[in-house]
């Protein structure tokens, strides 16, 4: 790690898949850093502060709010999530590259705040497949299934503001996976990532 890290922001709507997806991205390097995000609401059991969420109280969320440290907001079922902002910028200094996996409104703020972002929008081969997908976790009922999918159809608007697409077909995980591998690395060899001193290194290396 020689730098600064490159922040990677999935999203997409619900059922596109994006948890299985950045989970095996951040399998296949240890120098990608999942961007813990922080939640209002209690712990689950087996979840651990500051590797699932930071566990925050609602005042000390709404404090954080007023005072800018989070890049995007949202609230769920009565609890507050949001992206920290400084956990972010702490472990890009550090030389790692961060993922981020915020809603489509929130990712596009992150992009905002982070123009040098790699935006991706994940989708499934078939839009209808969502609805599967959604069934398929049997935790919603009818009725906020039929909300997910109108917000689907308002975020897929928004996928022209993002840099690339990957394509998250049923049963093949694997290579959607690989894509993500792929744009991560592609990403990294970008000649704008080397600075003057890099090159000129390397140019004159006996």
């Amino acid at each position: 790690m020689t730098g600064p890290g490159l922040l990677f922001v999935v999203s997409g709507p619900s059922g596109a898949g994006k948890d299985t997806l950045v989970d095996g991205l951040l399998r296949s390097s240890s120098a990608l850093k999942y961007s813990v995000s922080a939640t209002t609401r209690p712990p689950r059991e087996g979840e651990r502060e500051g590797e699932d969420y930071f566990f925050l109280t609602r005042a000390a969320f709404e404090e954080g709010m007023r005072e800018g440290e989070f890049l995007e907001t949202r609230e769920y079922n009565g609890n507050l999530y949001g992206t920290p902002r400084g956990f972010i910028k702490q472990t890009l200094a550090a030389g790692y590259d961060v993922v981020a996996k915020p809603e489509v409104n929130g990712a596009l703020r992150v992009k905002a705040a982070f123009p040098d972002a790699v935006s991706i929008f994940i989708l499934p081969d078939k839009f209808a497949d969502l609805r599967r997908r959604l069934e398929a976790r049997r935790t919603e009922t009818n009725a906020e299934i039929a909300a997910r999918l109108a917000i689907a159809h308002e975020e897929v608007k928004s996928i022209r503001s993002f840099d690339y697409l990957v394509i998250n077909a049923n049963e093949q995980y694997e290579a959607a996976i690989a894509d993500l591998r792929a744009i991560v690395r592609a990403e990294k060899l970008r000649i704008h990532r080397y600075n003057d001193g890099r090159i000129q290194a390397i140019v004159t290396a006996s």
